[in-house]
C-alpha cells in the first residue's frame, strides 16, 4: 500500500489541528482525566475528518479504508494515548456497522450527528466476565411489544461518560451454543440513546456506576455502565436480529487495523526522541549513542516498527481490495500490543531517571 497526495494531505491537515486544538491540552486532560470530546469532535467533524470511509449521504467522504489507516497513524501526532483512543472509538470502532448494516433510520439519527461531530458514540462490548470471550456476554434485551428492555452492565466502555449513544452487543434470543457453552447466534446490536440529547442527561435505567481510573490513558473517559431496564425500540437493531455477533466481529478488523497503525508514528517518536537523546548524553568519555550496543538495540526496535508497518499496510491493501483479513489485523494488532510495551520501556533504559519524571 502506497499513501498517495491526497493521503498525505489529509494527515497533514490532522496534524496542524492537533498542533493547534490537542497537543496545547493534553497535559490538562490528563491531568483531569478526561477531554472534552464534544468540542473536540465538533472540530474535527467541521474538518470532515470524522467520517473519511463513510458514505457521503451521511455526511462522510465515501473513500477507502486506507484513508482511515492513513488518519490512525497521523493520530499518534497526539502526545499522549487517551485522545487518539477516543477519537478511534468513534471513528473505526462504534460506527463500521451501523454504516454498513443500518437502517436509513439509525444512519440518520446516529451516524450522521457522529460523523459531524454532533455526537459521541461508543462501543458496549466488553463485560466484567466477558471481554476477550465475547460470546461470554450477559446483558440481556427481552422483547417487550415493539420495545426491547434491557438489563446488564458493560465495562472498559471507551467515551461512556460523555457518549450520546452506544452501539451495544445484547443477548436477544436463546440461540445456540458455542465453544465452551457460551452463545453466539442469539446475539444483535442495538443502537441505544444514552441521554436525552447531545451532553444532555442520562436516559432512564441507565447509569454511570463508576469512572474508571487506569495506570495509563488517563484523558480518555472509560466508564462501567448499568442498564435497568433501559427501554429501546426493536427497530434500533442494527441489521439482522441474531447476527450481531458477526457484525461485531467484521468491526473488530477495521478496529484492529486502527491500533496498529495508530501506534506507528508514536513508537517512531519514541524511538527517534531516544536517538537525539543518546547524542547529547555523555559519560564514560563519549556519548551514550556511542555504545555499540545501544546502536544494535535501538537499530532492532525500528527493524521492529517497519515490520509491524509492512503488516500493517499488507493487511489494509487486501481489505481495500474485498479481502478478508481477521487473521492479518489480528496479528498487527498482537504485535502493536507487544511493541507499545518494548519500545517505551527499552527506550526508557536509555533515559535512566531522565525518563522517569
Amino acid at each position: 500500500m502506497q499513501f498517495t497526495h491526497e493521503h498525505r494531505e489529509i494527515q497533514k491537515t490532522l496534524k496542524r489541528f492537533i498542533d493547534e486544538e490537542i497537543n496545547p491540552h493534553v497535559d490538562e486532560w490528563e491531568a483531569a482525566e478526561i477531554f472534552p470530546a464534544h468540542e473536540v469532535f465538533k472540530k474535527m467533524g467541521n474538518l470532515g475528518l470524522l467520517g473519511l470511509c463513510k458514505p457521503e449521504e451521511y455526511g462522510g467522504a465515501g473513500l477507502d479504508y486506507s484513508y482511515s489507516l492513513a488518519m490512525a497513524e497521523a493520530l499518534g501526532h497526539i502526545h499522549c494515548g487517551g485522545v487518539p483512543m477516543a477519537i478511534g472509538v468513534q471513528t473505526d470502532t462504534c460506527t463500521p456497522a451501523l454504516a454498513r448494516y443500518g437502517s436509513e433510520e439509525l444512519k440518520r439519527q446516529f451516524l450522521a450527528p457522529a460523523i459531524a461531530g454532533d455526537m459521541v458514540g461508543c462501543i458496549g462490548v466488553s463485560e466484567p466476565a466477558a471481554g476477550s470471550d465475547v460470546s461470554g456476554i450477559k446483558s440481556v434485551a427481552r422483547k417487550d411489544g415493539d420495545d426491547y428492555v434491557i438489563t446488564g452492565q458493560k465495562m472498559w466502555i471507551t467515551n461512556s461518560l460523555q457518549a450520546d449513544w452506544m452501539c451495544m452487543l445484547v443477548n436477544t434470543g436463546e440461540g445456540q451454543s458455542g465453544a465452551g457453552g457460551n452463545t453466539h447466534k442469539n446475539k444483535s446490536l442495538v443502537m441505544v440513546p444514552m441521554r436525552d440529547g447531545p451532553g444532555g442527561k442520562l436516559t432512564k435505567g441507565i447509569e454511570v456506576a463508576q469512572k474508571i481510573r487506569k495506570i495509563g490513558m488517563h484523558s480518555s473517559d472509560t466508564g462501567l455502565i448499568y442498564f435497568d431496564e433501559v427501554r429501546v425500540p426493536q427497530r434500533y437493531r442494527i441489521g439482522a436480529e441474531g447476527q450481531g455477533f458477526i457484525y461485531q466481529m467484521q468491526q473488530f478488523q477495521e478496529e484492529r487495523l486502527w491500533c496498529a497503525a495508530s501506534t506507528l508514528e508514536s513508537l517512531t517518536n519514541c524511538i527517534q526522541w531516544t536517538i537525539d537523546y543518546a547524542q547529547e548524553r555523555k559519560l564514560f568519555g563519549s556519548t551514550l549513542a556511542d555504545q555499540q550496543w545501544v546502536q544494535f538495540k535501538l537499530a532492532e526496535l525500528k527493524t521492529e516498527v517497519e515490520a509491524l508497518r509492512a503488516l500493517t499496510y499488507r493487511a489494509c491493501d487486501l481489505y481495500v481490495n474485498g479481502q478478508d483479513v481477521l487473521e492479518l489485523a489480528s496479528m498487527a494488532k498482537l504485535k502493536a500490543g507487544r511493541l507499545n510495551r518494548e519500545v517505551p520501556d527499552t527506550c526508557l533504559q536509555f533515559w535512566g531517571g531522565m525518563g522517569f519524571r
